[in-house]
């Protein structure tokens, strides 16, 4: 009975301990808060309830990125079939177009999500899930971050060629 009050007694102050004094921090650990606006929240709502066929479409959102401004050209088969090759090589591991599998079935996709957004996504996947809602909705969803394939712009606006072949048919 004496082996079982040592025992109790030397567990919760192990536990004590390790807790430790809350109000310190190591001076090199920076913990970051980050407020949410009522705005935010309502971006990331209406994102995420955006993502489903039957909410409206988010083609006027463009993302967060260096493609401000991207005008379309008729469409280039060509191009196309090169933006195909791209893409499987590239994206195929996580992307399929006509289902889900590690990231969303894109099949569609140029026709809920502007060329702006398409490409800055594919070019800087880490600053759209840091910054855009609809990014951060999918990251929710999909609970994996795309992976940054170092996707030349070139190679880019041919995969958005490819989405647009896809999707015209």
């Amino acid at each position: 009975m004496k082996n079982i009050s040592i025992i109790t007694a030397l567990v919760v102050s192990l536990f004590l301990i390790s807790c430790g004094d809350k109000s310190q921090k190591h001076e090199d650990t920076k913990v970051e808060e980050v407020a949410q606006t009522p705005t935010e929240s309502k971006e990331v709502e209406t994102a995420s309830s955006g993502l489903r066929d039957s909410m409206e479409d988010s083609r006027d959102l463009k993302g967060v990125g260096k493609f401000t401004e991207v005008t379309l050209a008729a469409l280039d088969a060509g191009k196309a079939k090169k933006g195909e090759e791209v893409f499987v090589q590239n994206c195929s591991a996580c992307h399929k177009m006509d289902k889900r599998f590690v990231g969303p079935a894109l099949g569609g996709v140029t026709k809920k999500r502007s060329p702006e957004w398409i490409l800055n996504m594919i070019t800087n996947p880490e600053l759209m899930v840091k910054e855009d809602p609809i990014a951060k909705a999918l990251l929710k969803e999909y609970l994996a971050p795309m992976a940054n394939q170092s996707i030349t712009d070139d190679n880019a606006l041919l995969i958005l060629e490819y989405f647009r072949s896809y999707d015209s048919k």
